[in-house]
């Protein structure tokens, strides 16, 4: 792995994002009702939704509203979510790996493109940047939450199935294969430690730091595209911030 401290930049965000809690949790719906209408409304028997219902939790989303979601899927609703990806570079040529769902495809491609050509950045052919992302499991422990050593958090991990454990003063990150994830977070709950998050995500193989005179552009077409309804997930090869 780079070294590239994701939980770093989650906290870095979490007080931004705090102030689009509905707006989570709208996207978090249109995640589980996709999962549940996919898979089967039993989380048990649906590791996807299983997981997102973890990542709604982890969100603080209501009970209630991942319950409505889950019946919507049961009701027969007809509605369809596409899945669809854009790519591209943020100002200072930092690689974007934008994820979505979306009932409009082509609302959608028209929003991210403004949302990039306006703010310094340019949308990329499919392929353009995928590359430079790897796909892996992602799950935190707060370090506050356990008094295992970074030695037995290593074995646990290792004995799991997990990848790789980056250690910070915060927070234990472990990466996964993807197809590993599952197994590595249910054996980790087993041995009594609390998950701070646990998802599937996209890690940067290099990163590239955000030159000082494109900062506010680089943060203003983050916030665009993640305000977007029909984007689900961001992710970008900036480098950590100090």
């Amino acid at each position: 792995m780079s070294g590239h401290s994701k939980w770093h930049n989650i906290q870095g965000r979490k007080n931004a994002q705090d102030a689009k809690r509905g707006k989570i949790f709208q996207k978090l719906s249109r995640e589980i009702y996709m999962a549940a209408k996919s898979g089967g409304p039993d989380p048990d028997g649906n590791p996807t939704l299983r997981m997102v219902i973890d990542k709604a939790r982890s969100n603080n989303m209501p009970k209630d509203n991942i319950k409505r979601a889950i019946k919507k899927a049961e009701g027969g609703s007809e509605e369809h979510y596409d899945e669809i990806t854009y790519e591209g570079y943020a100002p200072g040529g930092v690689a974007i790996f934008v994820e979505a769902l979306t009932d409009n495809k082509n609302r959608t491609a028209s929003d991210v493109r403004v949302a990039f050509t306006r703010n310094g950045g340019s949308l990329g052919a499919t392929g353009s940047v995928a590359y430079m992302f790897d796909r892996k499991g992602y799950i935190v422990i707060d370090r506050s939450t356990t008094d295992a050593d970074e030695d037995q958090v290593l074995l646990d991990v290792m004995n799991a199935g997990g990848d790789d454990l980056q250690t910070s003063d915060d927070a234990y990150e472990i990466y996964t294969d993807p197809k590993q994830f599952a197994e590595v977070r249910d054996a980790l709950i087993k041995d009594g430690y609390k998950l701070a998050d646990a998802e599937l995500t996209m890690i940067p193989q290099n990163t590239t730091p955000v030159p000082a005179d494109k900062k506010e552009q680089f943060e203003h077409l983050v916030d665009a595209l993640e305000d977007n309804d029909d984007v689900q997930n961001v992710y970008t090869a900036a480098a950590d911030e100090d």
